[in-house]
């Protein structure tokens, strides 16, 4: 099992951000990625729609080989993580949880703000996590939802981004909060403007990262980490064929989609 893939999935391309860092972090891993383009965005749709939307597609990833699989989306993570560890055989990682850790170590003042979309902020899974973790924690959620479409348009250095950046984070200005949780996969293509709008000294808590740290050291225990000083492999599938938004991502991240394998993945039912 050491040779076998780290699956990933998203319900989009956002999810990339997560590869980007798995890369980084353990550069000698095959990676599959599987983007739900056909179905996307998750956000919105029931809790029973997206357990089974991420059921499908984490059994598909299960029957490539894969030795864990990595939820990166935070609305599956938020709702369909207890179902995927219930009935697949390989480990499950999402991003809350590694966020939510990353968060807790950051903070000194004990006030963490979380951004993210509608879907994520309106599930509580951040904020009802890091209460769990430490009692009297304070959390201040904000649903960010215009975000993602600029992001996903490559508005990543935008006079139009960043007045939205400033209407949104505006408010952290007149509370103590010196944590801030980017929730969303998307949002780390936006970590230089973010910093550039929020106090001096607020530490950004970048999910992907902090969830390729978390994988690798679950495959470290598990004793399923590659053999050193082999490369890495790149594999890519959609459910539907990706808009341009797979080349923004791919030259902001450093990723070269271009030379990357594409899985042709056949349509699944709505």
């Amino acid at each position: 099992m050491n040779s076998a893939p780290v699956a990933v999935f998203d319900s989009g391309v956002g999810g990339l951000t997560v590869v980007s860092a798995l890369r980084r972090e353990l550069p000698g891993e095959d990676i599959i990625y599987l983007g739900d383009t056909a179905r996307v965005p998750y956000g919105g749709k029931s809790r029973s729609t997206i357990e089974r939307y991420s059921e499908e597609i984490a059994r598909m990833l299960v029957g490539e080989g894969a030795k864990i699989v990595v939820v990166a989306c935070n609305t599956a993570s938020a709702l369909a993580l207890p179902r995927l560890r219930e009935v697949l055989d390989v480990a499950v990682e999402g991003v809350i949880a590694p966020g939510v850790q990353a968060a807790l170590e950051a903070t000194r003042s004990g006030h963490v703000a979380v951004i993210g979309t509608k879907a994520t902020v309106g599930s509580g899974a951040y904020e009802n996590a890091l209460r769990d973790a430490r009692p009297g924690i304070r959390v201040t959620s904000m649903a960010c939802p215009l975000l993602v479409p600029l992001i996903e348009e490559g508005m990543l250095a935008d006079a139009i981004t960043d007045a939205v950046l400033e209407r949104y984070l505006g408010p952290l200005g007149e509370c103590d909060a010196d944590t801030l949780v980017l929730g969303c996969t998307h949002y780390p293509l936006l970590a230089p403007a973010i910093a550039r709008r929020v106090a001096a000294g607020i530490a950004l808590v970048d999910s992907a990262a902090n969830c390729a740290r978390a994988v690798a050291g679950r495959l470290d225990r598990s004793g399923l980490r590659a053999p050193a000083g082999r490369a890495g492999s790149l594999r890519l599938g959609f459910t539907d064929p990706p808009d341009r938004f797979l080349g923004v991502a791919g030259r902001a991240l450093g990723l070269d989609t271009s030379d990357a394998a594409v899985w042709r993945v056949p349509p699944l039912g709505q």
